[in-house]
């Protein structure tokens, strides 16, 4: 029996709940020929072909749809695959064609056709115009590799597959990614779940197709190749000319202490730290404890690296820099990178490089470590051919295995993903308030305290959240509340219900092995052993040895879930914050030992399913508390994401990313891209999670320090308000509204005003929150989703639609009070505070005052806004402004429904179509469809028309020029 067989017969065993569908291992298990001609066969879902050439024994293809196309190849004759844990379909019953001409199979739908060759196995995808869509290039590759866990050694392949790609094509997708990259054409992804970045492996193009890669192992999109230490690709001289490395100069206190020569720039892993020379090693490997998560340690300890590297062949060379501290780059004499990162927390930061071959450039490297770590890695300049190539490869696999998405538009292409991974299910009205949270509460008093003070002051506030270690300090996994901090966790509960808030609590999967539910889970073969038989300790306390539960296990996701369930029984929390979900065995390992410690699962070794932890373990929480709580929506908030979780009614938040103005900007291409992997509900820190030590004290900033730190979080906040998911959160300084700033001053007002817009904005937010899951549609729109035809938009990686109706130019710069913002070609823009107009096609420079950010109103636009409320469910029959925004035709289709249950999947909601017609100057609001219990038998619609600079144009509580009565039927209203 073949490895792969046996790894699905385990699966098929053990997991009783499946992961994922098992509709494709039924189409594909031992086909049977339908008709057969020369290296091919029929099948009842497509066609096998045997290829005369190449590594793929045998080429599949299966339809899926119309523009559905799934391709595996496999280098034996056996389609037997495990079950997929994204791919929750099977194929669909499409019509279909299968022909053949000389060396070509086709298979061909009413919209797509697959042509396969008999001779090397590459396919290529047409639309229905006959137009070439994608075409492989011959040669994929699908090697041997053998994988060794604690069970011993297992055969899987290292796959990969190379598409052509015209030079004007874009790519967009991949997931959550901190480079500020928007177009994705040229460049290199790793898809590896870290804290902060989040990898999903779907790519969009702007050719209107899509490529879901359906394999959980470690994945580079791109280069295939691994960056490595600069020695091993460039030619190193240090500053005397010396060949064979760097001079390293280690200063402590502004003296230097150590110099010597380093071949390479590393200090990446706990493993690296032994290179510190010695004397300085000790601080280095200071714990950091609870409470001084991103304070800065290793004081006064500077390291300078400099010399001159040298190229064998010119172009653009690549680097990677993965740090935390302080750290600068100059290549040349010029500062290329400049980036802060907490010391627990180092990430990738990408650059590139002119550099001419056969030429010494100069090179320095200056890093403050602060207990961190630091790498510089390096990547020679990919052959012109494949430079701007669709690549795609995983480290661990059994197949080339992907589905092939084809649409007239990109909206097309993500609905077809979320028609293979699930949908995008809807989120409770509140879900889209405001939430307050904070690292973190520390007693019942707190939490509570947060909401009425907020209530207090009129501020709007829908959620909060009980953070991390709410347990006793060295109960984690317990699921118990500190008695002396919590006396009663169910009145908490019911005291934050009364001021009509919510609030959701912090479950890791993470155990100490001291606590009953370790030891439950243990005995059932349901942990990962590793880590706590290697010593790991935490940073909480003295440092607790812990580890992580095996979600792969059907009777440990039961054990897991039980074990909530038990503990928070009667206390009515509102939703789960699934945190840590990476999994993060222990910070700074790396790969090859973090690997082992996320394993072996129930279905394969953790290099198998390295990505996919945090979809299996969210979807485990979903369905459970789904089955649980009759018809009440669930809320999941999580770190990580992989392929399918917006089927799980989880939230993405963009993880512990720090209170710089780069990582500010950064969220916004990373938000803009996780939605166009169809994961809509997003968030992120507003503010940053950790801070640099100038802001760690309030009371103790300088003036400087204080003017940036206002000013960030206030940015920062008015991007939240415009983000799917409105959330404040961070370390110390406290993150409340009323904490930032105090209140009666400017300050203040200005993060109340863009609370209260968030809220008047809730009847047009919540049906873009509907259209999630009845029309697959998208909140966070790249601008060439709406503008697919300005090529002037492909790489903008700071602005975005919200919606179809709003444009949104955030402010990521200090001290800005002007900036660039390009309005698409195909419409005109009203400005939403002033009413101001602006022609589309062309970028222009606008002012942009401390108390707001750009956005604008595309001509044709109908706005609807609530009346001023302090929560979601607050007067949800009230009237409702549509704003009219003239000089194109416009429509919008109002949705509303129950808000908190999943009445909606049975048909009850409502929509209320509006039409604009610009030349007989008449809105139609046209007869309502649908009913659900509770909805209003009929609304008040208050209508203004904005065609020009108006006063009151962001008022939307102003006066206005038309009310109407509506009670179903449809009415028109004349400007």
């Amino acid at each position: 029996m073949s490895t792969k067989t046996l790894l699905a017969l385990i699966a098929g065993l053990s997991l009783t709940a499946p992961l994922g569908a098992c509709a494709s291992m039924m189409t594909s298990a031992s086909p049977t020929a339908v008709a057969a001609g020369a290296g091919f066969e029929r099948i009842a879902d497509g066609v096998i072909v045997t290829p005369t050439e190449g590594e793929a024994r045998r080429v599949r293809l299966q339809v899926y749809g119309p523009e559905t196309i799934r391709v595996t190849a496999v280098p034996d004759a056996s389609f037997d695959l495990p079950p997929s844990i994204m791919v929750v379909t099977g194929p669909a019953p499409t019509p279909f064609e299968v022909t053949q001409s000389g060396e070509t199979v086709s298979v061909k739908t009413a919209e797509t056709t697959a042509e396969v060759s008999t001779v090397t196995g590459a396919v290529r995808f047409l639309n229905a115009e006959g137009q070439e869509v994608l075409a492989e290039r011959p040669g994929r590759e699908i090697d041997p590799i053998t994988v060794t866990d604690q069970r011993g050694e297992q055969s899987f392949e290292t796959v990969r597959q190379v598409w052509e790609s015209p030079a004007d094509e874009a790519f967009y997708g991949l997931g959550q990614h901190q480079q500020g990259v928007m177009n994705y054409k040229g460049r290199d992804v790793e898809l590896h779940q870290h804290n902060t970045d989040v990898g999903i492996p779907l790519v969009v193009s702007s050719r209107n197709y899509g490529v879901l890669w359906d394999n959980n192992s470690i994945t580079r999109f791109g280069d295939p190749r691994e960056y490595t230490m600069l020695d091993e690709t460039l030619t190193l001289r240090d500053q005397t000319g010396r060949f064979g490395g760097l001079t390293a100069s280690y200063y402590v206190d502004g003296q230097l202490k150590v110099q010597r020569q380093e071949r390479e720039i590393n200090y990446e892993f706990i493993r690296d730290q032994l290179r510190w020379p010695e004397g300085l090693k000790k601080q280095a490997d200071q714990p950091v404890q609870v409470g001084d998560m991103g304070r800065a340690g290793q004081q006064g300890v500077r390291v300078v690296w400099e010399g001159t590297v040298e190229a064998f062949e010119g172009g653009e060379h690549k680097f990677r820099l993965y740090s935390s501290g302080y750290a600068k780059v100059w290549i040349d004499g010029k500062l290329v990178m400049d980036r802060w990162r907490q010391n627990w927390n180092p990430w990738n930061h990408d650059f590139g490089v002119e550099i001419p071959a056969d030429r010494q450039v100069s090179i320095k490297v200056e890093w403050t470590p602060e207990d961190g770590y630091i790498a510089l890695r390096h990547q020679n300049p990919l052959p012109a051919a494949d430079q701007g190539a669709l690549s795609l490869w995983s480290e661990v696999g059994h197949a080339v295995d992907y589905y092939y998405i084809g649409g007239s538009n990109m909206d097309e292409v993500i609905s077809g993903y979320r028609t293979l991974t699930g949908k995008s299910v809807m989120l409770p009205r509140w879900a889209y308030g405001f939430w307050q949270s904070r690292q973190r509460y520390s007693t019942q008093e707190e939490v509570v305290g947060v909401v009425r003070r907020y209530r207090e002051l009129g501020l709007p506030i829908d959620n909060v959240v009980q953070d991390w270690f709410y347990w006793p300090e060295n109960a984690w996994g317990s699921h118990e509340f500190d008695a002396a901090r919590y006396p009663n966790p169910t009145q908490m509960v019911a005291d934050v219900h009364a001021m009509n808030a919510n609030i959701i609590i912090s479950v890791w999967p993470k155990f100490y092995p001291t606590t009953e539910h370790y030891k439950q889970l243990a005995a059932i073969g349901g942990m990962y052993t590793r880590n706590v038989e290697a010593g790991a300790r935490d940073w909480v306390g003295p440092g607790y040895a812990n580890s992580f539960y095996d979600p792969y296990l059907a009777a440990a996701r039961e054990l897991y879930w039980k074990q909530m369930s038990d503990s928070f029984a009667g206390m009515n929390f509102d939703g789960w914050w699934l945190d840590s979900v990476e999994p993060d065995m222990h910070s700074n390992l790396d790969v090859p030992e973090r690997t082992l410690r996320m394993g072996p699962t129930a279905i394969g070794p953790g290099a198998l399913v390295f990505n996919s932890y945090p979809l299996v373990n969210a979807e485990n929480v979903y369905k459970h508390f789904r089955a649980e709580n009759d018809d009440d929506r669930t809320y999941i908030l999580t770190r990580s994401a992989w392929g399918g979780l917006q089927r799980t009614g989880s939230v993405l938040w963009s993880g512990d990313v720090v209170a710089t103005w780069d990582d500010f900007r950064n969220q916004i291409s990373a938000g803009i891209n996780t939605n166009m992997s169809g994961l809509s509900n997003w968030t992120h820190d507003i503010g940053g999670f950790a801070v640099e030590s100038r802001y760690s004290n309030p009371a103790g900033m300088t003036p400087e320090n204080k003017a940036e730190w206002d000013e960030l979080n206030l940015r920062w906040f008015q991007f939240g308000a415009f983000s799917p998911v409105f959330r404040s959160h961070g370390e110390f300084p406290l993150r409340e509204v009323y904490n930032l700033a105090q209140p009666g001053t400017p300050l203040y007002t200005a993060f109340g005003d863009q609370m209260r817009l968030r809220y008047r904005l809730m009847p047009y937010i919540y049906t873009l929150a509907g259209d999630l899951y009845h029309r697959d549609d998208t909140m966070m729109r790249g601008l060439i989703m709406d503008f697919p035809g300005d090529v002037k938009v492909r790489d903008i990686n700071d602005q975005y639609m919200f919606g179809r109706e709003l444009m949104v130019a955030p402010v990521h710069e200090y001290r800005s009070r002007e900036r660039s913002v390009y309005f698409p070609a195909g419409a005109d823009w009203y400005d939403l505070y002033t009413g101001q107009k602006f022609a589309g096609g062309r970028a222009q420079t606008v002012a942009v005052p401390l108390e707001r950010i750009p956005v604008y109103a595309r001509a044709g636009a109908i706005l609807p806004t609530g009346p001023a409320v302090q929560y979601t469910a607050e007067n949800l029959g009230g009237p409702i402004t549509l704003t009219v925004y003239a000089g194109a035709n416009g429509s919008f289709e109002l949705y509303d429904d129950a808000g908190t249950t999943y009445a909606y999947e049975r048909g009850e909601f409502s929509r209320i179509p509006m039409r604009w017609d610009e030349r007989s100057g008449v809105l139609t609001i046209g007869a309502r469809t649908g009913s659900y219990p509770g909805m209003p038998a009929s609304r008040t619609f208050n209508i203004r028309w904005i065609g020009g600079p108006d006063a009151a144009a962001g008022d939307f509580g102003a006066a206005t020029t038309k009310t109407v009565q509506y009670t179903g039927a449809a009415v028109t209203v004349s400007r």
